[in-house]
């Protein structure tokens, strides 16, 4: 005699960053908790019975919906189309094809964007000019969803390093990235660390604290004596993005930040209901490489 006990619990609320995608976390953790805690007792009193019950969770189904990731920068144009899959689609097939994806500048200019593959649409010879602001329309089945965005200013790097500080009695490694604001506007700072060609860390900054000034961001890597996966390891490459984008684009990565703690998707960046964001952004990376010897002491 045996009992079996079926939970389906699959959360695919996505939110789209970048090429990425995140799926919220926090109510699968609440909904985790309560079902431990309810049906533990439950599956226990089912095995004492000897009985076969068969326990099916189910869930509200709501129509795809379009994900647009667009930007524009000095590297050239590229936009991905998407949409989200129904909880129970398990080919996992997303890519538009047949969007129309049109690029219009504030002086006047306009591109279609042709399609390239796999959801992507791309142009490596049309790139942003720093003050221009893009509007990116991207059509769909008789809707149109619509994005503005201005390209800003090549921003700074003046250096990044590896140090060990104290917070209380613990040594924690940081990477310290300071960057020289751009004088005289206001500014705001995308910055993503990848770790051996995978996302790491990311931040954005805004020039509020020290305007005009050097700016400072604080990765937080691990403390010292951890064993956990995430630690860096000798050797580990390290490419590091930084974008100067403007406020829309700021919002948007802003408010997915924060979205753990108030438990809201982020802002809207697109009219017309679809999710993802779109930004013209001026772009700088720098390589480095994780050697213990080169770790400074604060």
């Amino acid at each position: 005699m045996f009992y079996k006990l079926r939970i389906m619990m699959i959360l695919k609320n996505i939110i789209v960053f970048g090429s990425k995608r995140f799926a919220m976390t926090t109510f699968v953790f609440r909904l985790s908790t309560f079902l431990f805690s309810f049906l533990f007792p439950l599956s226990t009193l089912l095995f004492l019975t000897s009985c076969k019950k068969d326990i099916d969770i189910d869930y509200h189904q709501i129509a795809p919906i379009y994900v647009v990731e667009g930007s524009v920068s000095n590297n050239g144009t590229e936009v991905r189309v998407s949409r989200t899959n129904a909880m129970d689609d398990n080919n996992g097939i997303s890519d538009i094809s047949n969007a129309t994806v049109i690029l219009t500048a504030d002086n006047g200019q306009q591109w279609n964007i042709p399609y390239n593959r796999n959801g992507f649409y791309r142009s490596s010879t049309l790139k942003g000019e720093a003050g221009i602001t893009y509007t990116l329309e991207v059509t769909l089945d008789g809707q149109t969803y619509t994005s503005t965005s201005t390209m800003q200013r090549k921003p700074t790097l003046n250096k990044f390093r590896f140090v060990w500080m104290k917070a209380a009695s613990e040594r924690i490694l940081f990477g310290d990235l300071r960057l020289q604001d751009i004088p005289n506007e206001d500014n705001w700072y995308f910055m993503h660390i990848y770790r051996n060609g995978i996302g790491y860390r990311w931040a954005v900054m805004r020039d509020d604290q020290n305007p005009n000034k050097e700016l400072q961001q604080l990765f937080t890597f691990f403390r010292e004596g951890s064993d956990d996966s995430d630690v860096l390891q000798e050797g580990d490459r390290l490419y590091i993005e930084i974008r100067a984008i403007d406020q829309r684009a700021y919002d948007y990565l802003y408010s997915m930040q924060i979205m753990d703690d108030t438990g809201t998707n982020p802002i809207p960046n697109f009219t017309g209901g679809c999710l993802g964001y779109f930004s013209a952004y001026h772009q700088i990376t720098y390589d480095c490489y994780y050697h213990l010897s080169d770790v400074e002491e604060e």
